[in-house]
């Protein structure tokens, strides 16, 4: 079983998302439901209402038009017939279409999503969940999408790159290809990995079906529905509420006053409104859509359209008007019959800020939750953890107060002067009763007395740690050294490494096990040992 500890224990989670995992009165106004069993019932009502029959008849042709090329596995296809009953419901995560998945929560997202479908299933047997991937095939960060780290490795895909990135051409991938090629090794595994990403790359003509490809292959057999919002159709279902926002602006009023409020609590803005939250999207072109006195500019272009004129674009053309990261929720919510998103903090705390433009606009807002989070050990990672003295807990320390803490665990020394301290205080106390005899002066001699003799002892303790750091270097380089291996560049092991570094060694067996112990609605951060 995983070990787990509390997300707020890290260190590497915001106040803002420990405090919506620990409900927080302050913030119950920024969410309807908060993500256990029983509230699923009351969201799958909720949607029940809101949710067109004729939406999920477009949808259901859309996903059967965008599967057209590709072989899925029978749970996939059962799932897509499921998307026809107006009793199935779906669980949603969102990604960027990074370079073989690039960091390793991808993995996580997905399986976090497939995972709370099979147990609402379990609860609630009389409708049905279907696991979505949600593909930002829209977006125009090629920077923050085109590598991927294996070992020691960045492998980049360079390219002269504009427009959406799910329709940029994978025909010059074959150089990132040879580089991973060369660093894998001999084995099944390896050769496996190989297949995978020539098979998504190098014989798929964009990076949305790349995408689709290699996240269908992984997750396929699991019923894991795959789409592409970029689509005319679902984009026309849209189309009412990019009108409001064209000419009434709403997402940016009610974002706005949110996000004050948000501020006012101490928390951090994820993302700021714009006044429009649209780009305006063609071939090798996303660009924000302006309102300049009667005018609608595209920016950064010869572009422009009076209010007449937009709209009609609207009409004819609705795949035209992409929704930024404010507006793209809105979205997926509108189309899909979802209950449930799925993401990291950072996507949690900007969905946080939406709940009252959700409600200005009659959709349904969904049940926010976390992903889960895991830290993958080796057998041997877990053995020399052990060996060392240390719990899981110390891994998360920052490393020189792991350092520190360790120092003071082995020192046959005690590094404490505690006890000093007392001894002191209580002199400088018999002091101060002495002094209310005399001069009141002499109070202020004592208090700086009294200070300088304990910043003394605070100097003398910390020329100890240090001293024993130097004789105990051999043993703390072992510790620094596992952290290091668990941590690459201080940073949590899902945000750097990718899943082939991992594939190569565990193979199959890997996602599997993923499955097996990564539990979506316990909301704690999971310690794993994968075993060869």
């Amino acid at each position: 079983m995983a070990h787990c500890i509390a997300y707020q224990d890290t260190n590497y989670f915001s106040d803002f998302i420990t405090d919506y995992l620990a409900q927080k009165e302050n913030l119950h106004e920024l969410y309807e439901h908060f993500p256990n069993v029983e509230n699923f019932k009351k969201q799958i009502e909720l949607k029940q209402k809101n949710y067109q029959a004729s939406t999920r008849k477009v949808l259901v042709n859309s996903l059967k038009e965008q599967y057209k090329n590709t072989k899925i596995s029978a749970k996939s296809q059962e799932n897509l017939e499921l998307l026809a009953q107006e009793n199935t419901f779906t669980i949603t995560t969102g990604h960027q279409l990074n370079l073989f998945t690039g960091p390793l929560y991808f993995l996580y997202k997905i399986i976090s999503t497939i995972n709370l479908t099979e147990e609402l299933k379990e609860n609630y047997p009389q409708q049905n969940f279907v696991p979505v991937y949600w593909m930002a095939t829209e977006d125009h960060d090629f920077e923050e999408i085109n590598f991927f780290n294996f070992e020691q490795h960045k492998l980049q895909w360079n390219k002269d790159a504009s427009g959406a990135v799910g329709e940029l051409s994978t025909e010059d991938l074959d150089e990132a290809f040879k580089k991973f090629s060369i660093l894998l090794n001999d084995s099944e595994q390896s050769a496996h990995l190989k297949s995978l990403f020539k098979k998504a790359y190098l014989e798929h003509d964009n990076l949305t079906e790349a995408t689709r490809y290699l996240a269908n292959e992984l997750f396929g057999i699991y019923g894991l529905i795959i789409l592409d919002g970029n689509d005319s159709a679902l984009k026309e279902e849209f189309s009412p509420y990019v009108k409001n926002e064209l000419l009434l602006q709403i997402s940016s009023e009610e974002v706005g006053e949110t996000s004050k409020r948000i501020n006012d609590l101490g928390y951090k803005i994820q993302v700021n409104p714009r006044e429009i939250n649209l780009f305006y999207l063609k071939e090798n072109l996303r660009e924000r859509i302006i309102k300049e006195d009667e005018y609608y500019i595209v920016h950064e272009t010869n572009i422009r359209f009076t209010e007449k004129e937009i709209l009609s674009e609207l009409d004819n053309y609705p795949e035209r008007f992409s929704p930024n990261v404010i507006m793209r929720p809105l979205f997926e919510e509108v189309v899909l019959p979802n209950l449930c998103y799925i993401g990291g903090g950072g996507e949690l705390a900007y969905w946080l800020q939406l709940k009252s433009y959700f409600d200005k606009e009659k959709i349904p807002f969904p049940i926010l939750l976390l992903r889960n989070s895991a830290l993958l050990m080796s057998d041997k990672q877990v053995q020399k953890t052990k060996k060392l003295g240390l719990s899981f807990e110390d891994l998360f320390l920052n490393q020189e107060d792991l350092i520190s803490k360790r120092t003071k665990e082995i020192s046959d020394i005690k590094i404490d002067f505690s006890p000093q301290r007392e001894l002191l205080q209580q002199q400088f106390k018999d002091l101060y009763s002495l002094a209310q005899q005399t001069d009141k002066s002499f109070q202020g001699a004592i208090a700086a007395q009294e200070k300088k003799q304990l910043n003394g002892l605070d100097h003398l303790e910390k020329r100890l740690l240090k001293a024993q750091k130097r004789k105990l270097k051999d043993e703390l380089k072992r510790v620094v050294h596992l952290q290091d291996e668990v941590f690459p560049h201080q940073s949590l092991q899902e945000r750097n490494a990718n899943f082939s570094e991992l594939y190569q060694t565990y193979g199959q067996n890997l996602i599997p096990k993923l499955k097996k112990e990564l539990k979506p609605l316990d909301l704690q951060f999971s310690i794993i040992t994968l075993t060869e």
